[in-house]
């Protein structure tokens, strides 16, 4: 009698296993944080803030290529965590009203791009699975059902953070488009309003500094007030 063909062994097992493990949503969500815990201990190294204080460098400025480099460099910052009303003033006063309004714009839709991308690759997996409390599933269907007004909604209200919002809308089911439209439309009140006081700072006095510093001054207030009503409202229920 023939002996029995012993069955194949399957090949490639420790390897599949480790692949599976590298690519497991808890794997993915740590490199996530790694990946952000770099990115703001880079900015607390190189502390951007201090171009508020000594302007652009000379040999970087000058027409429209300056405009398009701090308006990367600005993605990247907000992807670092680094403050948008920070790199709005900036903004203003490196370029003025229009160039820096146009930087600070396309600056806040590609971090917000970038960090949408790193949540819904990265992310997204692990973190749905925490989706278990009657409030986080209310904000996750808000967001999944109608994206783009929530959203807008979102970038109106200056109480919530940048971070905090690109990455709700990561881990929901929230399209790409929608997400990047209403970032850049419901952004330009706030940011307008910082880069032009940025650009008049020299003149505190000006009008337009003052319209600019008083419109930010009671969106905060109606931010606070807001957010103190929705508090009470959740304890009360």
């Amino acid at each position: 009698m023939l002996d029995p063909v012993p069955a194949a062994r399957p090949t490639g097992g420790l390897a599949v296993r480790c692949t599976r493990a590298l690519l497991s949503p808890w794997s993915r969500f740590s490199l996530l944080v790694a990946v952000l815990l770099a990115a703001a201990a880079t900015m607390l190294f190189l502390e951007p803030q201090r171009l508020l204080a000594t302007g652009w460098p000379a040999q970087l400025s000058g027409g429209a290529a300056a405009v398009v480099l701090f308006g990367v460099a600005y993605g990247v910052c907000t992807v670092a965590f680094v403050p948008r009303p920070l790199l709005n003033l900036a903004a203003g006063a490196l370029f003025g009203s229009q160039a820096g309004l146009a930087a600070a714009l396309a600056g806040t839709v590609l971090g917000a791009g970038i960090s949408f991308g790193l949540g819904r690759v990265l992310g997204q997996d692990a973190l749905r699975t925490l989706l278990r409390g009657r409030w986080l599933k209310a904000a996750d269907g808000q967001l999944s059902r109608h994206g783009f007004r929530s959203m807008l909604a979102l970038r109106l209200f200056p109480g919530v953070p940048f971070a905090a919002a690109n990455y709700c809308a990561a881990v929901s089911r929230m399209g790409y488009p929608p997400f990047l439209m209403a970032t850049g439309l419901g952004s330009v009140p706030n940011t307008a309003a910082y880069v032009v006081a940025g650009s008049e700072a020299s003149s505190p006095t000006s009008p337009a500094f003052l319209a600019a510093m008083g419109f930010i001054v009671l969106t905060g207030l109606g931010a606070a007030v807001v957010a103190w009503r929705k508090r009470h409202r959740l304890v009360a229920e």
